[in-house]
């Protein structure tokens, strides 16, 4: 899995870790998590080199990589992010065994979009959708709520103005919890699904927990 450390990806390790079907979870990531499991193998890589990376075989490939473009400083800089790097680690997954790929898109993801972010997010899902894996899962959640390290202000001003509307709120926009969006992933990769498909944020909402 790509993206161990952030607001999903951490969530996702815990998931994995908890299901007895995986025998060993192998995560790329660009700084030493703080997790330690017998069956959790970290891997320190520069996406921008990971042609060079040892890949391991693997069934299941899960990325969680994104930033904002405020905190990747351009537009450019988050392509790179959130177009690039999923890229380069799903061809890799793929050539090393993977037949699956599920990640982290967004609501709204357009290739056709005029909003750079939701085109960005498009362009992805169509590409990976496009290479030789049985299937492809596209998670689209709405706001992500969670223990975020990163501090995202607007984030935060805007699920402190929703929550206490949120049963007003249609499900598909409701802010969803991240660990429901990895309990989702790890469901989906069970399910024998082929092809692409999307998980959308009202779907994401039945792994909540009540």
């Amino acid at each position: 899995m790509a993206g161990a450390t952030g607001l999903v990806g951490s969530q996702l390790v815990d998931a994995l870790l908890a299901d007895g079907d995986y025998d060993a979870v192998h995560a790329l990531v660009r700084h030493p998590m703080a997790r330690r499991d017998a069956r959790l193998h970290e891997h320190i890589v520069d996406f921008a080199q990971i042609a060079t990376f040892a890949w391991p075989s693997a069934d299941d490939a899960f990325c969680c990589l994104g930033t904002t473009i405020k905190a990747a400083g351009s537009q450019a800089a988050f392509r790179r992010v959130d177009f690039d790097y999923p890229m380069a680690f799903a061809g890799g997954a793929l050539a090393h065994g993977a037949r699956q790929f599920l990640f982290v898109s967004a609501m709204g993801a357009d290739a056709a979009s005029s909003v750079f972010y939701s085109r960005v997010k498009g362009e992805l899902e169509a590409a990976v959708a496009a290479l030789e894996y049985r299937a492809v899962v596209a998670f689209r959640p709405s706001l992500l709520s969670g223990d975020r390290a990163e501090h995202r202000t607007g984030e935060r001003i805007a699920l402190a103005l929703m929550q206490p509307l949120r049963w007003l709120t249609p499900a598909k926009y409701r802010p969803v919890n991240a660990a429901a969006v990895a309990r989702a992933m790890v469901a989906s990769a069970k399910r024998g699904l082929a092809g692409f498909q999307v998980v959308s944020s009202d779907e994401i909402q039945s792994f909540a927990s009540d």
